[in-house]
């Protein structure tokens, strides 16, 4: 028996050649700091009154940036008056509390000089207002 070869099978084939040529272009045209970004650490924390978004880059040994956003527990800005953060590693070690900058109405950022490999426990203490203070704290893994 003869098979026919339909001829929409050549440009189906061309097709999915160029569609395929193209996906490896286009990664391999990413650039580096691209792949860099895989190394950041994010964690959600939140309490009855306050949420924060926070993502410590790179998340391996080294000097570290910490982004904060806050948010509100329906997910709304959070505008606070101070924002600081605290490190205590596994073995129970505490970094000196570090003031955050602001960046934004809900944004805030900590430059961290040097942090080991293994598990710390981040703390947020943030001023809403005078008389309002909101502490939240979650395990990070730094690489």
């Amino acid at each position: 028996m003869k098979r026919i070869k339909s001829p929409m099978t050549l440009p189906r084939y061309f097709v999915g050649l160029a569609l395929a040529m193209a996906a490896l272009l286009s990664v391999a045209a990413t650039p580096l700091a691209a792949a860099t970004d895989d190394d950041s650490f994010f964690t959600h924390l939140h309490t009855e009154k306050a949420m924060a978004n926070v993502t410590v880059s790179p998340g391996r040994a080294g000097p570290v940036e910490i982004a904060i956003q806050l948010e509100t527990t329906d997910e709304a800005p959070l505008t606070a008056k101070a924002v600081s953060v605290t490190l205590v590693d596994q073995s129970g070690r505490k970094l000196a509390p570090v003031e955050a900058s602001r960046d934004g109405e809900d944004s805030w950022h900590v430059k961290v000089a040097q942090l080991t490999p293994g598990r710390w426990m981040l703390g947020l203490g943030i001023s809403i207002s005078e008389a309002d203070h909101v502490s939240i704290e979650s395990p990070i893994l730094i690489k």
